[in-house]
C-alpha cells in the first residue's frame, strides 16, 4: 500500500508538471458527449388564412398553425403557447436547453431568391431568420452555442460556386461570433439536401473562409453525400414512409431506421442523429392527395422517455465503439427543438409539462461529465 501511494503521489506530480492526465487503475479518460438540437423557426409572425373570414382560428395564429393542430393536437402546444417571438420566450427557451444538456442549436438558414441570385434585402426580412437574429440579441447568450443548418431545398435552393460564396461571405459574421459553434477548431455548417450542393461549390466555400482568416469549414452533408467531399456527413432526420399512405407505425422504427445511418470514416467522419419522434398529420391533407397540405405518410407511435433514453445512449455507445468514424467533439445532434408540426421536438408542450424527454438529455449529457 505504502508503495502504491508513493507511485499515486508521484503519477499526479507528473501530470501537473507536463499536462498530462493518466488513466488511472486502468480507467481510460472519455470526453462528454456536446449536444446540440435543430432549431425550426416556424412559431410567428402572420398566419396565411389570418385574413380570411372563414377561418378565425387563424387571426392570432402564427405562420405554421394549421387548423389541425388546433383541433386535432394541441396537447403540442407548448407550455409558453404557440407563438414564440418575442425576446422574452427565446431567452427562456436558451436557459430551458443549457439547463438541460443542450450544447448549441442549429437554426435553419434559408436563401433568396431560390435558383436565383443572392438577395440580402430579402434574407434580412424572412420571418424564418427571426429567432436566430433573438438569439443573437439575448442577454443570456453565452449560455449555450449556435450554428447554420442551410436549408437548401424547395423554396431555398442556391445553385452555383458563385452563390455558395456569397452565401458564405454573408455567414461570415456568424463564423466570427464567439458563440458560433466550431468542429475541429472549425465553424460547422450543415447543408441540408447534399444532392443540391456539388464539390466545386464545397471547395468555393473554404476558399471564401480562408481569405477571410479562417483555417477553413467543417461542412456537414446532410442525407444522400454519395461522391461529395464533404468534411462530415450527418442527417437532418431519416423517416421511411415520408408520403407513403397513413399508417402507424411503432416509435421503435423509427429510432432504428437511424440508427443504420450511423457510419461514417476517417475521411469523412459522421455525426449521429437522434429524433425525438415523428408525425406529421398537422401539416397533412386530410384527403392525401396533397392539395393544401403535405402528402399522408407514415406516422410513429408508442414513443416514451424511456425509448428516447436508450436511443440517446445508443448513440453515445457508437460513438465509443467507433472513435475514429465520429468527429473527437463527440457530437449528437438530436432533431429537433421544436419541429412542432412533424412531431420531433423536445420542448415542454400542454401534454408533457415538465420536459419529460429534454429531462432524458440532461440525464445522458450528466452521465457522460461523471
Amino acid at each position: 500500500m505504502k508503495t502504491q501511494s508513493i507511485w499515486l503521489r508521484s503519477a499526479v506530480l507528473l501530470a501537473c508538471l507536463t499536462g498530462v492526465v493518466w488513466p488511472l487503475y486502468g480507467q481510460t479518460a472519455r470526453k462528454p458527449i456536446s449536444v446540440g438540437a435543430y432549431y425550426y423557426d416556424g412559431w410567428g409572425g402572420k398566419n396565411p388564412k389570418a385574413d380570411d373570414p372563414n377561418e378565425p382560428w387563424a387571426r392570432t395564429a402564427p405562420r405554421q398553425v394549421t387548423k389541425r393542430m388546433l383541433n386535432e393536437f394541441a396537447d403540442r402546444e407548448p407550455v409558453w403557447g404557440w407563438r414564440n417571438d418575442s425576446q422574452a420566450i427565446m431567452e427562456r427557451q436558451i436557459d430551458l436547453a443549457a439547463d438541460n444538456g443542450i450544447e448549441f442549436f442549429l437554426f435553419c438558414w434559408y436563401w433568396r431568391d431560390a435558383n436565383g441570385s443572392f438577395n440580402p434585402e430579402k434574407v434580412a426580412s424572412l420571418p424564418q431568420h427571426e429567432s436566430m437574429q433573438r438569439y443573437l440579441k439575448a442577454k443570456n447568450k453565452n449560455r449555450i452555442k449556435f450554428g447554420l443548418l442551410i436549408a437548401n431545398h424547395q423554396g431555398a435552393e442556391i445553385v452555383g460556386t458563385e452563390n455558395w460564396q456569397k452565401a458564405t461571405e454573408h455567414w461570415m459574421q456568424y463564423f466570427n461570433d464567439p458563440q458560433y459553434v466550431k468542429v475541429d477548431s472549425k465553424p460547422l455548417v450543415v447543408v441540408f439536401n447534399a444532392k443540391g450542393i456539388e464539390n466545386a461549390d464545397l471547395v468555393g466555400m473554404q476558399e471564401v473562409a480562408q481569405k477571410s482568416g479562417l483555417t477553413g469549414l467543417t461542412i456537414a452533408g446532410c442525407g444522400n453525400t454519395a461522391g461529395k467531399n464533404f468534411t462530415v456527413t450527418t442527417h437532418y432526420n431519416v423517416v421511411p414512409g415520408y408520403s407513403a399512405g397513413s399508417q402507424e407505425h411503432a416509435y421503435s422504427e423509427l429510432a432504428d431506421a437511424q440508427r443504420s445511418k450511423w457510419q461514417g470514416s476517417a475521411q469523412q467522419p459522421y455525426i449521429p442523429t437522434v429524433i425525438v419522434g415523428w408525425d406529421k398529420r398537422p401539416w397533412e391533407d386530410a384527403s392525401g392527395n396533397g392539395k393544401g397540405g403535405a402528402k399522408q405518410g407514415w406516422y410513429y407511435t408508442g414513443r416514451t422517455p424511456e425509448q428516447f433514453k436508450k436511443f440517446l445512449n445508443d448513440a453515445v455507445s457508437w460513438m465509443d465503439a467507433h472513435p475514429e468514424q465520429t468527429p473527437k467533439e463527440r457530437m449528437v445532434l438530436i432533431y429537433a427543438w421544436n419541429e412542432l408540426g412533424e412531431g420531433g421536438y423536445l420542448v415542454p408542450t400542454k401534454a408533457d409539462p415538465t420536459g419529460s424527454y429534454l429531462k432524458v438529455v440532461r440525464e445522458v449529457a450528466s452521465e457522460q461529465r461523471k
